[in-house]
């Protein structure tokens, strides 16, 4: 089957945004002050005002109330932005950017405008999808290369885990890569094949006292399965089918929760190899893998999980015939499923395995969707592209389909709007939850926690700052990411970011000109400053295990 993602399409890139001859320069003054009656800090929802220096771009100091204007020398740069809540710039850790090579799908500079237009100020790339993949040194410095100049926001990079790279890893810890990724079953893309038990073994010996986090895209075919090949993205149709490959139970049913409880038992029979090392699953979608993490917790084994707002926001039961935007690997899956999910989230300063959600944008042109015509989005495809199924429309088949939901700078307002729907927002920790679960513990897990993810001194000046109460509805002009197809098109939010700070200067104000976009260049920076081992125990969910032997 010819497969759709070598398939290249003659698609402009959009201009670049022109300057709006504005800046947040502070004219001589040494610092820029902000403040709000809502902020969340190290001590939870309470007024703040926050210090920040222009030198460096770092907060300096803060204070526990509303400090006036005239308090600080004239000529301070100094914003109350009353009632809105100020947060930490949220840390997405897991993000798609496919450049170079496939940026037909994203870009750096459309897939972090669209972070900064939601509040996100430091984006974590994932190895694969990017032509070359980054599995080994040279293949950073090219991605790096196509980087510079073109960052919105903040972007660090993770390293990929392929079958024969184990060589090159400890050099990419030594290049900056905040973690690795590998998956269990096929990627999708050629570039970036799976790896077997034998190659995780070897990798866990190369790293197991790297300052590193390995992580998984935890789906295997169990050894009895009627269902689907081993492809992640787009696979032929299973032999005996559940029911109309349009139809998402179908597609939902050819991948089980067993694809995700095998793969996760897989990683913990090997865990043992390298009891220091952090291991973390990606994109955890069955609740039936919770049980499995928890026990393994408990026996000292160092292993965290993400979840995304998608799984936290859509249900299986109500996706439409056809509508392939909502498909994803692992699938979005039932209502109680997603029940269960948030039920796990919420426990995460106690025992709870999902410590954080990120958007796993994974966006794709979107022919590659297979839409029906009466779904936003559609795109007819591409001339000599294989479908699974011929259908009497030709499209609308969830098994021809590219799998991947696109959301980057999304992920705030649909987490508000599910948690407004499901009454979770009443108290003040609701707000300090969402900062745990995006800003916080995002920054900990790709060894950030020294400088991203608080509002605290010391910290860079990374900033969002969100009405709560604002309702907006999801609009091609509102998704910024580079091609417009995503589920929650016509959906209505609850939450809006109003505008972003990284490192002390505005990159998007809401309303402004240029469609709120700040400054003559891209600000963002690279992170490439390697992770360090961190010799004490810290108070953090992501402190270091000791593997227990006898646990059973």
């Amino acid at each position: 089957m010819s497969s759709p993602t070598t398939a290249l399409h003659p698609y402009p890139t959009p201009p670049r945004s022109p300057p709006n001859a504005l800046s947040d320069s502070s004219g001589d003054s040494p610092i820029r002050v902000v403040a709000s009656s809502r902020s969340v800090g190290p001590n939870g929802l309470c007024a703040t005002t926050i210090v920040i220096s222009n030198a460096t771009g770092k907060i300096t100091a803060t204070f526990d109330s509303v400090v006036p204007q005239s308090e600080f020398p004239q000529g301070t740069s100094y914003i109350d932005y009353s009632p809105h809540i100020l947060l930490p710039g949220l840390v997405d850790a897991h993000v798609h950017l496919n450049e170079p090579g496939r940026t037909e799908w994203e870009g750096f500079y459309t897939g972090t405008q669209a972070a900064a237009f939601g509040g996100v100020t430091t984006v974590v790339d994932m190895p694969l999808n990017a032509i070359p993949p980054t599995t080994t040194v040279a293949n950073l410095h090219e991605k790096i290369k196509a980087a510079q100049g073109q960052c919105w926001v903040d972007v660090g990079f993770y390293g990929g885990i392929i079958p024969g790279n184990a060589g090159e890893l400890k050099a990419l810890v030594s290049e900056g890569v905040r973690g690795f990724k590998g998956f269990l079953i096929d990627s999708g893309v050629a570039e970036f094949p799976a790896v077997s038990s034998t190659d995780i073994e070897k990798v866990f010996v190369e790293l197991a006292d790297e300052p590193t986090t390995v992580m998984f895209h935890a789906e295997m075919i169990p050894p009895i399965a009627d269902s689907v090949g081993d492809d992640v993205q787009t696979s032929l149709p299973p032999l005996q089918p559940h029911g109309p490959l349009n139809a998402y139970a179908t597609f939902l049913a050819s991948r089980p929760p067993a694809f995700e409880t095998y793969a996760i038992e897989e990683i913990l029979s090997m865990a043992h190899l390298a009891p220091n090392l952090a291991l973390h699953v990606v994109h955890l979608s069955a609740m039936e893998a919770i049980p499995l993490l928890r026990k393994a917790r408990t026996q000292g084994i160092n292993i965290t999980a993400e979840t995304c707002p998608h799984y936290l926001s859509l249900a299986a039961e109500k996706i439409a015939l056809g509508d392939t935007r909502h498909k994803c690997c692992p699938p979005i899956r039932t209502q109680s499923n997603q029940d269960q999910l948030w039920d796990e989230l919420r426990q995460h300063l106690l025992d709870g395995v999902i410590k954080t959600v990120v958007s796993d944008h994974s966006p794709c042109t979107p022919d590659l969707k297979r839409l029906p015509s009466h779904v936003p989005g559609h795109v007819p495809p591409a001339k000599g592209v294989e479908k699974a199924l011929q259908l009497d429309d030709e499209s609308g088949d969830f098994f021809s389909a590219w799998g991947g939901i696109s959301s980057v700078g999304m992920g705030l307002p649909i987490l508000w709007t599910e948690m407004t729907r499901r009454g979770l927002v009443s108290s003040d920790s609701a707000i300090t939850d969402v900062v745990q679960w995006c800003c916080v513990n995002t920054a900990a897990q790709v060894g950030l926690e020294k400088q991203k993810g608080q509002l605290a001194v010391g910290f860079d000046a990374d900033i969002c700052v969100f009405d709560d109460s604002a309702e907006w509805v999801v609009e091609p002009s509102t998704m910024l990411f580079r091609n417009k197809c995503s589920p929650y098109q016509g959906k209505t939010m609850k939450g809006q970011v109003q505008a972003t700070i990284l490192r002390g200067q505005d990159v998007f104000v809401r309303n402004g000109p240029n469609d709120g976009f700040v400054g003559k260049d891209c600000v963002g920076q690279l992170l490439l400053e390697p992770r360090t081992k961190e010799l004490k125990r810290v108070k953090s969910w992501f402190k270091r295990w000791i593997y227990d032997f006898g646990g059973d």
